[in-house]
């Protein structure tokens, strides 16, 4: 039985996007079929990371976005990437819009189906996105997940894989030369995964990341030196707050979350 994941990326419940997706995946019984439904997304840097873990599961996206440019931002991305995408909202809109001879008013939300889960995914969403590469540390305490890593570790697109799945995750960036907040040793270790990797697999990411701003890929943030003293103190401070310890090289987001439910003791197919 061949498998395949679905993605529904909506600004709102997303229950939209995954009634149509279910409706076409229901006419394929041979198939085993797994839909994620990731809503309330709102800013390109919450859907580039969703994106990302996408690509990682090559997965078909259906999402219902008001939002013109993050629709095309979804639209580009595939074709970029070779993954099939439905404009569950942009097309049915243009056609209404023609018919009409008039704008939409491009709101989002305007229908809901609002159920506790709903509001849970919700809120696990928000605290996730405000709390996002070392934001507002004093929340760590209130996080049910927090994630330390060196720059390049996919912090945030591990965040919002598990806030979908309904757990509050605060993430901080850290390094020699970044303060650490004080609040992360508040923190039971069950709690904190420290993340971490292979110089080389650092390095190819970083320069990537230097070309794409148009920057010499030789930089001290890409040499191997610096990116070896970072690691070495990530591991030194992982042991000092006995916290689990993730290789990310070669691992999916997917496979990193559920190490991290597991270790919880959540069921991570829910």
């Amino acid at each position: 039985m061949k498998h395949i994941n679905i993605f529904a990326i909506s600004d709102s419940s997303g229950e939209t996007a995954m009634q149509v997706a279910k409706t076409a995946g229901a006419q394929f019984d041979s198939a085993d079929i797994s839909y994620e439904r990731y809503p309330f997304i709102t800013t390109e840097s919450m859907l580039v990371g969703i994106l990302k873990i996408a690509k990682e599961k090559n997965a078909v996206i259906f999402h219902t976005l008001v939002n013109a440019h993050l629709s095309l931002l979804i639209e580009d991305f595939a074709s970029e990437n070779n993954l099939q995408n439905v404009d569950c909202v942009q097309r049915p809109m243009k056609a209404i819009s023609n018919q009409l001879g008039s704008s939409p008013e491009r709101v989002s939300g305007l229908v809901h189906d609002l159920n506790d889960e709903y509001f849970k995914r919700i809120e696990a969403m928000e605290f996730s996105v405000e709390n996002d590469d070392g934001s507002n540390p004093q929340n760590l305490t209130k996080a049910d997940v927090v994630i330390l890593g060196i720059s390049r570790t996919s912090k945030t697109p591990l965040s919002l894989y598990l806030a979908n799945k309904k757990l509050k995750v605060s993430n901080v960036p850290i390094g020699p030369t970044l303060q650490l907040p004080k609040e992360v040793f508040d923190v039971d270790s069950k709690k904190i995964f420290g993340l971490t990797s292979d110089t080389a697999d650092i390095q190819k990411i970083r320069k990537t990341r230097m070309e794409s701003y148009g920057i010499e890929e030789e930089t001290p943030y890409s040499s191997t030196d610096n990116i070896n003293a970072e690691l070495e103190y990530a591991d030194k401070l992982y042991k000092q707050l006995g916290c689990l310890i993730i290789n990310v090289h070669d691992k999916s987001i997917e496979e990193t979350a559920t190490i991290i439910m597991e270790s919880l003791n959540i069921d991570s197919y829910k």
